[in-house]
């Protein structure tokens, strides 16, 4: 039987320039917005409430300042006890992004991603990781209605957020290749629109100027991208397009790690990890991770070898349902041989 054309939601509005936020009232009256809330995290409300509140003279808004360490429950809690509004709009990192995805999803109505770094893709993504139990998980929400990025603000985020966006961006190279290996081993579909989509964001990506990550050329181009790769996760109702081994080793290094790092410079590492065990485009992992200062940024930051072996080990049974490169247990004995062997790791856990 053949597979029914699928309708596929993708963002109304997708803005990336430079004073982006501060077009705010003109994109929502443009999208019949009248009555918004937004919420900021700690950085972002002390920084650019007041101001984006002052831009918005013919916008009805209600603004506020989110705590960290919100569980599910209170993010539910908050949602029933606001009015009713138009629209949620989020601006900070990725967990006030998550708590306004879930919020608006809660409500049923329509989100607003501003993100303020490019760490992950998680502001142009259907899913959301919330506390559940006390425990970081994986939410459904919906694909945002928007996602407005400001390069002004992005580029003053700190190099390590900007470097971990590119080693989540960079993950969707050996995802890809992990989920075509899952595919000749009957365990998955491969949807090749999302496929596609996935390759040519990453693709366009490594082809951009990489002498300086503060350009807004190169910004534009990693928060288009990542944009790109949330998307295909829509299209295939998973996240085979941007997560595969890699992912896992960095989920399990979230459960087992004294320190764990950013989820997007342990994608990274893991990332080049992987790219060697699979024997693709290795060399092009190479000439970003150098290019960028990733490389040079990893060296710097405590980093424990065993926790990786660890990490490799445990990375199948986070989710038993795939088969990965890091399922095959050939293919895992090479990661860990890799990870004492090569010669740009060596260096990587030498502190």
């Amino acid at each position: 039987m053949s597979q029914p054309i699928t309708n596929i939601p993708i963002p109304a509005i997708l803005e990336i320039n430079n004073g982006a936020v501060y077009q705010l009232e003109k994109i929502l009256r443009k999208h019949y917005f009248s009555n918004v809330v937004i919420l900021f995290d700690a950085f972002t409300f002390d920084n650019f409430e007041h101001s984006i509140k002052d831009s918005l003279s013919s916008i009805k808004v209600n603004t506020i300042g989110m705590e960290p360490n919100l569980d599910i429950k209170d993010l539910i809690s908050l949602a029933f006890s606001l009015e009713r509004h138009d629209v949620v709009i989020a601006v900070g990192g990725g967990t006030v992004i998550d708590y306004g995805k879930y919020i608006a999803f809660s409500r049923r109505i329509p989100f607003i991603s501003v993100p303020t770094s490019p760490s992950n893709d998680g502001f142009a993504s259907s899913n959301c990781s919330l506390i559940v139990n006390q425990k970081k998980t994986t939410v459904p929400a919906k694909v945002p209605y928007g996602i407005i990025a400001d390069l002004d603000i992005i580029k003053q985020a700190p190099d390590r957020f900007i470097l971990a966006g590119i080693g989540d961006l960079m993950s969707n190279i050996t995802a890809l290749y992990d989920w075509e290996f899952e595919e000749e081993n009957g365990v998955s579909n491969v949807n090749h629109f999302a496929l596609m989509l996935s390759k040519k964001a990453v693709n366009s990506f490594i082809r951009t100027p990489m002498d300086d990550i503060k350009n807004p050329i190169f910004l534009k181009e990693l928060v288009s991208s990542l944009t790109m790769g949330g998307i295909a996760t829509v299209i295939s109702g998973n996240s085979a397009p941007i997560s595969g081994s890699e992912h896992l080793i960095s989920h399990a290094l979230d459960k087992i790690a004294a320190n764990p790092a950013m989820h997007g410079i342990q994608v990274g590492i893991a990332t080049y990890l992987i790219a060697k065990v699979q024997e693709h485009r290795v060399e092009r992992m190479n000439k970003v991770f150098s290019r960028t200062g990733f490389f040079n940024y990893i060296k710097e930051i405590p980093l424990n070898k065993d926790e990786y072996e660890q990490a490799i080990k445990l990375g199948p049974s986070i989710k038993p349902n795939r088969f990965t490169y890091l399922h095959d247990e050939t293919y895992q004995n090479k990661a860990i041989e890799l990870l004492h062997k090569d010669p740009q790791l060596q260096q990587v856990f030498s502190n």
